[in-house]
């Protein structure tokens, strides 16, 4: 299950960690988030122990979205090291997304 990042946990559990992170920024009301949810679900359990996938709802954690300038749900980060290396924005594909995190993880 996808970790569930807040306000107060995403600095220790992104920012501060090494290693890599997917971040789904997302809404309940949000159609296209619906549709990647359960890929994001898929992908944390198949990248256990090697990446941290997580999901951050936007509507109760304003501050979090605010400071990435999250305009547009979904919005996918991911991080190596605390620091931004690609973005998605928009509803995608499983494949296309494995294949952003694997790019970084070989990296």
């Amino acid at each position: 299950m996808a970790f569930q990042l807040t306000d107060q946990n995403f600095q220790t559990n992104v920012l501060d960690s090494e290693g890599v992170a997917m971040v789904d920024f997302w809404a309940e009301w949000c159609g296209p988030c619906r549709m990647v949810g359960p890929i994001v679900e898929e992908l944390a359990g198949e990248y256990e122990g090697k990446a941290l996938v997580g999901k951050v709802d936007v509507d109760a954690n304003p501050e979090i979205s605010m400071k990435y300038g999250i305009r547009s749900i979904p919005t996918i980060l991911i991080l190596k090291n605390g620091k931004i290396v690609d973005k998605q924005v928009g509803a995608t594909s499983k494949a296309a997304l494995k294949g952003k995190l694997d790019a970084v993880l070989s990296a």
